[in-house]
C-alpha cells in the first residue's frame, strides 16, 4: 500500500519478475590453457544499453608483445564476432558485430594507422562500431593518442597487404572517407550514437 500500487482482490498476472543483469563476470571463472603466444586482451561486448569490457586469453599473432597493426586487428575482430562464452552470456553480454565483417589495411593515400572495413561505416550497426572502436583502442591498432581510424571499402583499389606494400594505384573510384574515433565514456554509454561520433581523419 505504501508503494503507490492499488491493491486488488484477485491475483494479477504481471509477467515474470524483473531481472538485474550486472554485466560482471564471476571472478572464479577458469581461464583457457595458455601458451607462449597467448595474451590477455580486453574486448568490448554489448550488455544492456552500453558496451562493456570482458577479458579473454587469446593466442595473438606475435605473442604478448604483438605490434603488427593488421594481424592484431583481424584477430580482435575474430574475437568480437564469436558468440559470447557461457559465463559471458549468463552475465548479459552479447555481440552486435556481423559475421561477414572483415578488416583490411590502409588504402593508397591513407594514413598508416587507417583500417578499411568491407562495409561502409554508416551501414554498420552502431553498437558493432562502438565494440570495434573500444576493443581496438589502447592496442597496436590505435594511433599514438589511442584513437582508431576506420573507413569503409577502398573503392576499386586494393588495401595495403600485410607486408605494408601498396595495392593497385589505378583505382578510378575514390575510397570511402576515413573517420577517427575515441573510446570515451559517451561512446561506451551511448553506443547508438557511434556512427556520428567520429571526426574526419
Amino acid at each position: 500500500a505504501g508503494c503507490g500500487i492499488r491493491a486488488t482482490s484477485v491475483p494479477v498476472d504481471a509477467g515474470a519478475a524483473p531481472s538485474r543483469v550486472g554485466c560482471v563476470l564471476p571472478t572464479d571463472q577458469e581461464s583457457p590453457p595458455g601458451g607462449d603466444s597467448d595474451a590477455f586482451v580486453r574486448v568490448y561486448l554489448v550488455c544492456g544499453s552500453r558496451v562493456s569490457p570482458v577479458e579473454r586469453e587469446v593466442r595473438m599473432p606475435g605473442g604478448r608483445s604483438a605490434a603488427e597493426r593488421l594481424p592484431v586487428a583481424r584477430k580482435l575482430l575474430t574475437e568480437l564476432k564469436r558468440q559470447p562464452r557461457a559465463t559471458e552470456e549468463a552475465a548479459g553480454f552479447e555481440t552486435a558485430v556481423p559475421d561477414d565483417l572483415t578488416v583490411g589495411g590502409a588504402a593508397d593515400g591513407d594514413p598508416d594507422e587507417a583500417l578499411r572495413l568491407n562495409r561502409p561505416l554508416d551501414e554498420l550497426p552502431p553498437f558493432a562500431l562502438a565494440q570495434l572502436v573500444c576493443t581496438y583502442a589502447d592496442t597496436a591498432v590505435a594511433d599514438a593518442d589511442d584513437g582508431v581510424i576506420l573507413g569503409g571499402p577502398a573503392g576499386d583499389g586494393r588495401s595495403r597487404s600485410d607486408d605494408g606494400n601498396d595495392g593497385d594505384a589505378g583505382a578510378d573510384r575514390a575510397a570511402a572517407p576515413l573517420q577517427r574515433y575515441e573510446c570515451n565514456a559517451a561512446l561506451r554509454t551511448s553506443p547508438e550514437e557511434a556512427v556520428g561520433s567520429g571526426t574526419e581523419a
